[in-house]
């Protein structure tokens, strides 16, 4: 869900988009007297922002938290949605680099100013940096809290040093001969700046990071309060404990003002409710569930689309020596993944469950549409059980009492999938049953979002075995999509442990530089590679659903799926 990945991914790990689209209009229009400035916007079911701060943990790496962050604090480079640079909206006017993609001038643009008023500096990017690259565990150091993104954009280790020219330049020197646009992607594409003037207090890096950490949940805080995005918090209009937080136009943005007066919010306890929120007109902004499809037309006064963000979907297993009841070494065995792989029935989860989708079984998505899509990728591993429970047969497993055993360890596991969802529920009741056609047992037990992927980490390895936390990952910040926040060993989104020198090699040619056939092929290597050798297990990549109020405009136009990302100051009311 992130960004997540990222998200938390999504993540740079990926949730239920909330904020995603709009097209043709159900029926009807909203009362004039009813039109207000003020927007509400659900968040999904069990999902609530608990990480404030621009510079994610990899324990709360989401889609959600991307989106509160965004609203608050601009980027150093803005990804458009054809995933290009937008520099109008980008706080860098500019970026030149040598021929050999080792060193990066950076030019501020001068327009942009914190909301107290002082400017936005090279100072400002360089303290930002430097605390990106200790959190992800720069020059050996342990950091207190691990940065989400380590991995992706060569942070840390590619980057040799960051220093300020002047108030409006910064030097990025690189420690090898990188692809460029990987760089500016994925390197420069995920800093959103923090003002130095509030947030360097301690001088030390450890303490700063410990700091953050005591204050990342507190959106009260006063260390929120200078921003430089659309939007900022508003204390005093917000009820944080798990129920709705209330965003107002910052009045000294230097950008597109935002035209709603307020900008809501709201935690809600279940898809159902969501649903209820959006018939009655409580909820400006959501999304239909699923589950709910064959009511969609009581939605009168609404508005639904069909969005697919720029991510993939799977279910993650845990391949740590840490696992509980050896589970790790079990995954580990090439062949195990295949035959769960095996009972993955794609295209029926779609058409019992989802509505659309897509069967996938690599880590870039045929929908939407990009360039970096190998067209040649065939499915390694159709659904047949029958055919995986003869490959386990074939390695020494026989079926006991149902049960997949040898030499009395038994292929039966714990999935933890997130709660607050019927159709997620349905999903993995029909893995389970598909999976013990084959003799692989799972036992089902639902947590809540924010304790899914607190738990399901390398950090936390020793406490879980399968994970499904209903969505899976989009390209934020990892926006030049080549695995090395993912699948790379140690990186900050691996959370399943997986370790493949040859996955690394091959993430690794993905950074050099080339001619485009060269890049290309070297993603398509990856891809390849990524569908064979199941550093997850994929699941269909599904859309979401959109809804909001007819009389909200502008929803679908500035709706970013490269970034998965909304631009609420974008959206009119009338």
């Amino acid at each position: 869900m992130r960004k997540q990945s990222f998200a938390l991914i999504s993540t740079a790990i990926l949730i239920p988009a909330v904020l995603a689209g709009c097209g043709t209009s159900s029926a009807g229009t909203q009362s004039p007297a009813a039109v207000s400035k003020a927007i509400t916007v659900a968040l999904p079911a069990q999902v609530s922002p608990n990480w404030w701060f621009p510079i994610e943990s990899s324990q709360a790496f989401s889609t959600v938290n991307g989106q509160i962050n965004a609203l608050m604090y601009k980027p150093l480079l803005d990804i458009s949605h054809t995933d290009s640079i937008d520099y109008a909206r980008s706080l860098a006017s500019q970026v030149t680099w040598n021929s050999n993609g080792t060193v990066y001038t950076i030019i501020l643009n001068p327009k942009w100013h914190w909301s107290n008023g002082q400017p936005v500096t090279a100072q400002d990017v360089v303290f930002t940096i430097d605390l990106m690259l200790a959190a992800a565990g720069a020059n050996g150091q342990t950091p207190p809290w691990q940065y989400g993104a380590a991995g992706i954009g060569g942070i840390p280790s590619r980057w040799q040093s960051v220093t300020a020219q002047g108030q409006d330049r910064v030097i990025v020197t690189l420690n090898q001969p990188s692809n460029p646009q990987w760089f500016l992607h994925n390197g420069l594409g995920q800093i959103d700046v923090v003002p130095a003037s509030v947030w360097d207090i301690h001088k030390n890096m450890t303490q700063e990071l410990k700091f953050i950490q005591s204050v990342a949940n507190d959106p009260a805080s006063p260390y929120y309060q200078v921003v430089d995005g659309p939007f900022e918090f508003s204390a005093a209009e917000s009820k944080t404990n798990n129920q709705y937080w209330t965003f107002v136009p910052n009045p000294h943005y230097d950008g597109h003002k935002p035209s709603i007066t307020k900008l809501v919010y709201m935690y809600e306890s279940s898809p159902a409710a969501v649903f209820a929120g959006l018939k009655t007109g409580t909820l400006t902004v959501g999304y239909l569930p699923p589950s709910l499809w064959n009511s969609r037309n009581q939605l009168t006064t609404d508005v639904m689309d069909i969005q697919y963000p720029f991510g993939f979907n799977y279910m993650l297993p845990n391949l740590s020596v840490k696992a509980p009841g050896g589970f790790g070494q079990i995954f580990n065995h090439l062949y195990i993944r295949q035959a769960f792989q095996m009972g993955i029935n794609q295209a029926g989860i779609i058409q019992a469950l989802y509505h659309d989708g897509v069967p996938e079984y690599g880590p870039i998505p045929s929908k939407p549409a990009t360039i970096f899509y190998d067209p040649q990728l065939k499915n390694p591993y159709p659904f047949n059980p029958a055919a995986g429970k003869k490959l386990l047969e074939e390695h020494g497993w026989k079926l006991v009492d149902g049960v997949m055993t040898k030499n009395g360890q038994k292929l039966e596991f714990t999935a933890d999938y997130v709660s607050g969802s019927n159709t997620v529920a349905h999903e993995m009741e029909l893995i389970k049953s598909d999976l013990a056609q084959e003799g692989i047992v799972i036992n089902l037990v639902s947590q809540p979002f924010n304790t899914i992927i607190a738990t399901a980490t390398q950090q936390n390895a020793s406490h879980w075995q399968l994970a499904n936390w209903g969505g899976g990952w989009t390209y934020e910040p990892d926006y030049y999509p080549t695995g090395g926040g993912l699948f790379s060993t140690n990186a900050a989104a691996n959370y399943g442990s997986y370790n493949s020198q040859e996955m690394n090699q091959l993430i690794q040619e993905t950074y050099q530089p080339g001619t485009p056939q060269q890049i290309q092929a070297r993603m398509n290597a990856y891809q390849q590679f990524a569908a064979k050798n199941l550093p997850v297990i994929w699941l269909p990549w599904i859309p979401t659903f959109t809804e909001h109020a007819s009389y909200l405009h502008g929803v679908n136009r500035h709706f970013n799926p490269v970034t998965d990302l909304e631009s609420p100051n974008y959206w009119t009311v009338n």
